[in-house]
């Protein structure tokens, strides 16, 4: 199943056919491209990833001692560094391959006490908080056209994503070394996302998703110039009872010759606000009723996101549970496949 490739512009302008095809792809694999060029919110974006990408080059380079103070997960917090190999991938406890640094939102914004950074970050705050800006104007977008398809009230899926609000929003820096591709071992195991709207910033090949179907076999996603990639995530699953989708995807090397290069990512995630419950929405005549017998989890986005974020962790657990970090599959396969 190829992505659709839509076209910023036009989705401002409300285009007819684009946002038909915008729907579509939100409801059929919740993936697609977003070709940002010829546009002045798109130009802003692809400015401030390229810098970003500099600044990511840099952070990585410093040594593991210096990045590792920066690792709060023993603090129950999601954000700063989780070096290479600190995930488990599978039941069989294979490892990841992928170093990453997350920035939350609140921090940038000043909705939170501030956490110690590395100077490269302290350094870059305010083209990290344009990036923010930027992205979130694009998931704004995106909300807004889904709150028109889903028929819901005005501004209901853009009141529980308020930029100015707590939230577990957050840039996250990836950074991937040369390995030999092994299907077997993922870099980053098959997921889907934790929040809404995810805006991605690739160079390299790497990302598969896994089309809908029980015998769907994983397609490549091929990083396009002057695009980004947008994906749904779970909490859109929830609120729509399996309408939208939040589509599995994985992380594995960068096929061919691309193998031998360090893969650089540079992520928007945008999460509903902390005290948000992730549940069937109310006033809209689109979205499915709940099937008989099915009593919905009472849990808010915050609680959500620290589970998902956390459950592999090696360094957290004894023995890691995978099933507590899984996403909203279930929800997907029962309305869809």
């Amino acid at each position: 199943m190829p992505l659709d490739r839509l076209s910023l512009a036009k989705l401002l302008q409300h285009d007819s056919e684009e946002y038909r095809k915008f729907c579509r792809a939100c409801e059929d694999i919740g993936f697609f491209y977003l070709d940002l060029r010829d546009q002045e919110l798109g130009d802003s974006i692809l400015s401030d990833a390229d810098e970003l990408f500099r600044v990511s080059e840099q952070l990585f380079v410093l040594d593991v001692k210096e990045k590792s103070k920066y690792d709060h997960s023993k603090k129950r917090s999601y954000y700063g560094y989780k070096p290479l190999g600190a995930g488990q991938v599978d039941e069989k406890g294979n490892l990841d391959s992928v170093e990453f640094y997350n920035i939350a939102k609140d921090d940038l914004f000043g909705i939170m006490d501030r956490l110690p950074q590395p100077e490269i970050i302290e350094s870059n705050r305010n083209k990290l908080k344009s990036f923010v800006s930027n992205a979130h104007a694009i998931v704004r977008l995106v909300l807004d056209l889904l709150n028109e398809h889903l028929q819901l009230p005005p501004c209901t899926l853009a009141n529980m994503h308020r930029l100015d609000h707590h939230s577990g929003d957050q840039i996250r820096m990836t950074r991937s070394p040369p390995q030999p591709l092994n299907g077997e071992v993922p870099r980053l195991a098959g997921h889907t996302d934790f929040g809404s709207v995810t805006v991605l910033f690739n160079r390299l090949g790497g990302l598969q998703v896994l089309p809908p179907g029980q015998d769907a076999e994983w397609k490549w996603v091929k990083p396009l110039r002057g695009h980004c990639i947008v994906n749904l995530g779970d909490s859109l699953v929830k609120f729509t009872n399996g309408l939208l989708r939040s589509n599995i995807h994985r992380v594995i090397s960068s096929p061919g010759a691309q193998a031998e290069s360090t893969r650089y990512s540079l992520v928007y995630f945008s999460r509903p606000e902390d005290d948000v419950l992730l549940k069937r929405l109310q006033g809209s005549p689109v979205i499915p009723p709940l099937p008989d017998g099915v009593v919905e989890e009472d849990v808010k986005s915050k609680d959500w996101i620290i589970r998902r974020a956390l459950a592999n962790r090696t360094n957290l657990h004894d023995k890691v549970d995978l099933e507590s970090a899984r996403g909203t599959e279930q929800i997907s396969r029962r309305i869809q496949v």
